[in-house]
Parts: C-alpha cells; structure tokens; sequence
C-alpha cells in the first residue's frame, strides 16, 4: 500500500517535471526523503514497479537509479533491493551554511608576482584611454577577430603544434565550448564515452542535452585500451570525452604510448574525441596532446580559466576541418553568440604584451609551491601532480567520501566529494580538494593540517552509512 501511495506522489511530480524523464525520477525521489515519505533504510519498489507505474522503461528506470546512487540518495544490495541510504534525509556536503575556508573550486591562484590587481587596473585604464567605449561594450563576432584567432593559435602551438587561425575560434568559456562539442556530435538518447570519474561539468552537459555517458575504466596512464575497445563494440558510441593532461579529479597525465593506443581505436571505430584540456600548459614540457596527434579526429579545448584566470571567460577551440568548424561556430553563437568585449579586450591585450605568459609563469611557480606543501602535510598516498591545482585525497576505510565532506564541512572547510565526478558504479572514497582558491600560503597550511585532523577522526553516528 505504501508503495502505491509512493509511485502515485511520484507520477504527481514527475508530470510538473521539465526535463529528462530519468531526473525526474530523481528529483522526485529526492523530494520523497526530503519531505518524510520514505526515510533512510527503507526499501523502494522494484524497478520494474517504478517503470510500470510511471509508464516509461526499464532503461530510464535504471539510469535513474544510478543517478541517484551516485547522489547518494540509496544503495543497492544484489538478492535484497534498493534502500534509501541512511541519513539521505540530511544535508550532506552541501549546506546553505558557507564554509569558512571554501576549497572546491579549481581556481589558479591569484599572481602576487607580478600583482593581478595593478595589472588589471593599468591595462583596463590604458584600453579605455585606447579605444572607443563603444567598441568595447558592444556585440563581437562569433569565434573571435582574425588577431584574437592568430594569438590562440600561438597560445595553443606548444600543446597542439601549428594551426591555421580558420580552424581556431574564440569561445566564451570552456563550457561553452564543450556544450556546442556535443551538441554537433550527439542527439538525445546518443552515448558518449569517457573515464568513469570524469569532470563533473560533462555531465551537467549530457543531462541537458539528453546524452548519455558511458564510463570506461582507466589506470594510472589513462583508458584502459582493452576496456575501451569493450565500450566501442557494446555501446556504439557517437564521441570520446578525456581530459588527457592532469584530469579533473583523479589527476592521471595519460602517456603518450597510451595517447597513442586510444587514437588507433578512435580511428578504428570512426570516433570523434572531444579533448578537454585546462591543464597542459602548466607542465613545462607538456605531452603532445591528442589535436596534435590526430589532426581529423579530434576537437580540441583550451581554456584560459585554469592558467590565466576564469574571469575573462576565454577558451581557444581546434577544429578538425572547415565544416566542423562552420557548425560548431553555429551550436556557439546558439548558446552564448560570443564573447564579451571588455573581456575579449583586455585578454588580447596580454596577448600582445606578453604579459598573459608572464602571469602563467607565475601561476605554475605558486602551483608548485603549493603542491609541495600539500604533499609533506598530506603525505604522497594521494593523486597528485606537482604542476597541478587540485588533489584526489585518499581516505581511511572508516570515512565513506559523502560523509567525509560533510564533515570537513561542519568542521569549517567545503570539499568536493567523489560521487560527483562518479559516471557509473560505485564511486570511490575519495574527495577533491582545490588548491588555488586559498588567497594566502599560510592559511592554505592551515587548511591542510586541519584536514589531516579529520582525516584521523572516527566519524560519528551522525555520518555513519549502513549498507
């Protein structure tokens, strides 16, 4: 009876549901714990049931259920069924309450040396004593001047080696950029593969755009080939999402052998890759990325956010030929129609002057810094790169990772945990800890040390899960 009066609360919300009909499910579940109609511990209807109810399938059923898996809102229990998890009624590791120390945002660190603040102050002064206002606070072209195109060509050459500037755009954001990929590569109900942690903003992507994501197993140099190769026979995939260098949040750097194995099986089954890649430039002598490799297979990005700064919202895009390049402009223009003039202004401006190289050096010197730090106060059990801004910390077998935030949380420091960047199946003790976002070395050590207090700490009842 009560699983009936569930599923009837269930077709209610699902009905003022705008959107996939699988979040739905979710969301409504969701509601459902918030709300008192089911609490932790409690077994759901079968999948089935759910299906039959709602009148849709058994497919959108068991995305749904994974979805909210990976939310932590049940666990699954084979012979037994599907529980509502213990304590999904709380607020894990989000909270309206601000952390006092906010260490979830990928952020290069803000340049002391030379000092962000007069830079930007003296080169917004001088394009305004420059040029006309007008031109500056008004619409631009889609995918950047012929100048803008010609620096992003230089900008990128270390990674991708030379390009035309016709096949380069000017976007307003990776994001954006990555939004406007899928879009021309897939149509809803289409799969895409990537590695099974992946970068949590592909999937705001996917959900929107109704791709399905497909997570591929990798090791310490990237995609397991074999695994891959699984994916490409069982899945038909339509693309290939990776972030080769430095990924976002396990922090592999794939090889460049293995670079070279997951192009043989693009090629082989007549993939498109779309190559996320925020990272590279921080390495000194970085791996030639998969855009350099394969020129006719791959889409390729570039973001300014991770090496300069995220406020002047710039990406450069590789594209493999004219045609793919005259779409993806259209699917741009579309979601964002272009850049903001200021913006696009100031970060040209750099360009010209060296001055966006000088600040780089001086990102990736803090960076290093910073890792060092974290790796003598955290130990070295954890994913790290010594170029990079973020860590995969490792936990103890006593602290599950939604747990764990949460309590780092209420302890005063707001982490990411794993099931976000989780595609499928269980996601792993771990959290994500940013770097960059601290203002100060001092209160970075400060942070670090009181993580490896929590770390230590036996977690109360409050954060227990039962399975």
């Amino acid at each position: 009876m009560k699983n009936k009066k569930l599923l009837e609360k269930w077709n209610e919300y699902v009905g003022l549901y705008n959107g996939p009909m699988y979040l739905a499910i979710v969301e409504a579940l969701a509601a459902s714990i918030r709300n008192g109609i089911i609490h932790g511990g409690e077994r759901l209807p079968t999948q089935r049931e759910i299906a039959s109810a709602l009148e849709t399938n058994l497919t959108t059923v068991t995305r749904a259920f994974r979805e909210a898996h990976r939310r932590g809102l049940i666990n699954a229990t084979v012979g037994r069924g599907t529980f509502v998890r213990m304590g999904a009624e709380v607020s894990h590791w989000r909270s309206p309450k601000a952390a006092i120390v906010d260490m979830t945002m990928n952020l290069p660190p803000i340049p002391q040396n030379p000092p962000l603040q007069r830079i930007m102050q003296s080169d917004l002064a001088a394009l305004l004593k420059k040029q006309n206002i007008s031109n500056l606070m008004s619409y631009r072209v889609t995918g950047g001047t012929l100048e803008e195109r010609q620096h992003a060509v230089r900008w990128i050459e270390p990674v991708i080696g030379s390009r035309r500037p016709d096949d380069v755009l000017v976007v307003p954001g990776a994001q954006t950029a990555l939004a406007a990929a899928m879009s021309i590569l897939a149509s809803p109900g289409d799969i895409i593969l990537t590695d099974r942690i992946t970068y949590s903003g592909i999937r705001t992507v996917a959900d929107q755009l109704g791709i399905i994501l497909v997570g591929v197993d990798g090791d310490e140099n990237g995609f397991l080939p074999e695994q891959l190769e699984i994916a490409c026979r069982q899945y038909q995939p339509k693309a290939l999402y990776c972030i080769p260098a430095i990924q976002n949040p396990t922090t592999v750097t794939m090889s460049l052998e293995r670079r070279k194995d997951i192009l043989k099986i693009v090629h082989d089954n007549r993939l498109y890759v779309v190559e996320d890649d925020p990272y590279s430039l921080l390495h000194d002598n970085p791996i030639p990325a998969l855009a350099a490799l394969d020129h006719g297979r791959v889409i390729y990005i570039s973001t300014l956010a991770k090496v300069l700064s995220p406020g002047l919202r710039t990406a450069y895009v590789a594209l493999p030929n004219a045609e793919m390049t005259r779409r993806f402009a259209v699917a741009v223009r579309a979601f964002a129609l272009t850049n903001a003039g200021l913006l696009s202004a100031l970060t040209l401006r750099w360009m010209q002057t060296g001055q966006s190289k000088e600040i780089l050096g001086s990102i990736k010197q803090e960076l290093r810094l910073r890792q060092s730090i974290a790796r003598n106060i955290l130990g070295d059990s954890h994913g790290m790169d010594p170029n990079g801004p973020h860590v995969w910390l490792k936990l103890p077998e006593w602290w599950s990772s939604v747990d764990f935030v949460s309590y780092a949380r209420h302890r005063g420091i707001a982490l990411v945990p794993s099931n976000v960047f989780t595609v499928d199946g269980d996601f792993p003790q771990r959290a994500r800890i940013s770097l960059g976002s601290i203002l100060d070395i001092s209160n970075l050590e400060n942070s670090l040390h009181d993580i490896v207090t929590i770390l230590s700490h036996k977690r109360a009842t409050d954060f227990l899960s039962i399975v």
